[in-house]
């Protein structure tokens, strides 16, 4: 049973204020998310929907993920932390021990700031959240925030592959 809320808190997503509760959300990375679509940034949201994300060595952002506006989400359950404050100070943590790190493309990273929040909070009785599974997780159970952020996320790679193909192609009837 999720607990009751204030008036002011909703658990609607509302992707026109950019408001995404107890969401993982996921934008692409310009060029790397081209080549590689299930490769991108992500930021975990509070319990009333404001994003953090590590951006950046010594810097976590608020309300301004670094790479634009979410294109997907993954909303969780609040039946699986014991309330939203416990969530929300998950989430406060894990900011707060990111201001301090320097940020390392490979292992230590927006994803690795996603699983300290989790794991903080102790999400689903685990404290084994990591990059490879929170990645793996996003591809299968977020969802697209509209038809708009399925060709932002899908459009760059398709015409990287028809543009490919294309000179393959090209080069064998040569």
């Amino acid at each position: 049973m999720t607990p009751s809320l204030p008036l002011h808190v909703s658990n609607r997503i509302d992707p026109k204020k950019c408001r995404y509760p107890h969401c993982i959300v996921w934008t692409p990375i310009p060029l790397l998310t081209w080549l590689f679509p299930f490769i991108g940034h992500m930021g975990i949201a509070t319990s009333s929907g404001v994003i953090r994300d590590f951006a950046g060595p010594y810097y976590v952002s608020e309300d301004d993920m670094a790479f634009g506006t979410p294109t997907k989400y993954w909303q969780l359950s609040l039946d699986k932390v014991k309330n939203r404050e416990i969530w929300d100070n998950g989430v406060k943590e894990a900011s707060e021990e990111y201001k301090t790190r320097m940020h390392n493309l490979f292992c230590d990273n927006c994803h690795s700031h996603v699983a300290y929040a989790l794991n903080t909070m102790n999400y689903n009785g685990s404290t084994t959240w990591n990059m490879v599974k929170l990645a793996f997780y996003m591809l299968i159970y977020s969802k697209y925030v509209s038809c708009m952020g399925f060709i932002k996320t899908w459009l760059p790679f398709l015409i990287l592959l028809a543009v490919i193909v294309g000179i393959v192609c090209g080069t064998k009837l040569s």
